[in-house]
């Protein structure tokens, strides 16, 4: 818990009270590698810090899944979408290491937002970073080339992107598994 008041206050001061209000709605939960967080059809009810692990966000295919994000430590994980409007999800969020959430629910959330005096501010400062996450990604898809996605991916989790199997990180770049071989061949 002391990571995500570190994390906050990175931006913006909080004062006990208002942390202690916010930190007694927090639930740790622990995952287990390869556990369903969320499935296409459900309503996301938490919007969660990542303490330790890391998730991919993909669109269930036939053929293959379509991976469009992952999270890793220190982090929000949501179906943003889903938790704001409270409506199914048109996507999954699955654990691909054992993972460590610290989770809030939409209720509670509600609470922190009209009991304390920090609750907009640190509503406010989750949203923009997951907004800022979803416009970096989509500028990448329009503007970077498959192996500057990869490039980048490696560069900002270099520790942790050994752990995301190649099939997926390829989704996320938009290419083939092949493909994404060729580009690791050629830049080694």
């Amino acid at each position: 818990m002391k990571q995500i008041r570190e994390y906050f206050e990175k931006t913006f001061k909080l004062s006990d009270e208002s942390w202690e209000f916010f930190s007694s709605k927090l639930e740790r939960v622990e995952f287990s590698k390869k556990t369903l967080l969320l499935e296409v059809g459900q309503v996301e009810k938490h919007l969660s810090f990542m303490e330790k692990g890391i998730v991919r966000f993909y669109i269930p295919k036939e053929d293959n899944d379509l991976t469009f994000s992952f999270v890793f430590n220190s982090n929000f994980v949501s179906a943003y979408d889903s938790f704001l409007t409270q409506s199914p999800s048109l996507y999954n969020i699955e654990t691909l290491t054992d993972t460590v959430l610290w989770q809030l629910s939409y209720n509670d959330l509600q609470e922190v937002y009209n009991q304390t005096d920090a609750g907009n501010i640190l509503g406010r400062h989750a949203s923009e970073e997951l907004f800022l996450k979803k416009s970096k990604r989509e500028l990448s898809l329009l503007n970077d080339t498959a192996e500057e996605r990869y490039l980048n991916l490696f560069t900002e989790q270099p520790d942790l992107i050994k752990y995301i199997p190649l099939k997926y990180i390829a989704s996320y770049i938009g290419i083939t598994p092949q493909a994404l071989s060729r580009i690791r061949k050629r830049i080694s």
